[in-house]
């Protein structure tokens, strides 16, 4: 890989050869609360799909799987050009259990995932590089927003056993309460799409001053 990220020549606890890490983008919901596909909505030019998509492949943090659900067809062509592997979770109407499943079943082989969302359109590619830079064998890393942690996240294989049991659509939380976490700041993970006041609140331009 050329221009591999600082992170990467730290990861080799197993011989000669780093970490095989991949990155799990869930875009499966139907966006019940908004009305309309958010993965759809633009932002900076791109869909917050392709945009979100783009900056996991900008961070090289490893090999990219996009798991799709609700609004597929009409999703995939957001992903054109892009060098990620798209993932279909046929449970997705149980929520964000399934999309987790369904990325985790695909990726069994790795050593790690890193867990982002498409609905978090601050997340930059910086960001991703310092979560794997906290990322030791054996723990989770999560995005620490100030007031509570979350999503991205990085888990250790250890973990996938508990990913893969998840059902219902509360996701990963309760991972990150159960199990102690690293955590690198991320102030902007406060700010997501789930409503349209919301994404009219990240379209609107910043007053000057």
């Amino acid at each position: 890989m050329v221009g591999r990220p600082k992170w990467w020549a730290a990861h080799t606890p197993r011989g000669p050869h780093p970490l095989n890490i991949a990155v799990i983008l869930l875009a499966a919901g139907a966006s019940v609360r908004l009305g309309q596909p958010k993965q759809l909505l633009p932002y900076q030019g791109k869909s917050l799909l392709r945009h979100a998509a783009q900056t996991a492949c900008d961070a090289h943090c490893g090999e990219v799987f996009v798991v799709l659900g609700a609004y597929s067809k009409f999703l995939e062509p957001e992903l054109v050009s892009l060098p990620v592997r798209v993932i279909y979770a046929e449970d997705w109407p149980e929520g964000m259990a399934a999309s987790l499943r369904a990325g985790i079943h695909a990726i069994a082989n790795c050593d790690a995932v890193l867990v982002m969302l498409c609905d978090q359109p601050l997340v930059t590619k910086e960001h991703l590089q310092a979560l794997l830079a906290e990322f030791q064998l054996g723990v989770i890393v999560a995005s620490n927003y100030g007031e509570a942690i979350g999503p991205p996240c990085v888990f250790d294989r250890a973990y996938f056993p508990e990913l893969l049991a998840l059902t219902g659509d509360s996701g990963a939380r309760g991972l990150l309460k159960k199990h102690p976490c690293r955590t690198v700041a991320f102030p902007g993970g406060r700010v997501d799409v789930d409503t349209l006041t919301d994404w009219q609140a990240l379209a609107a331009p910043t007053p000057p001053g």
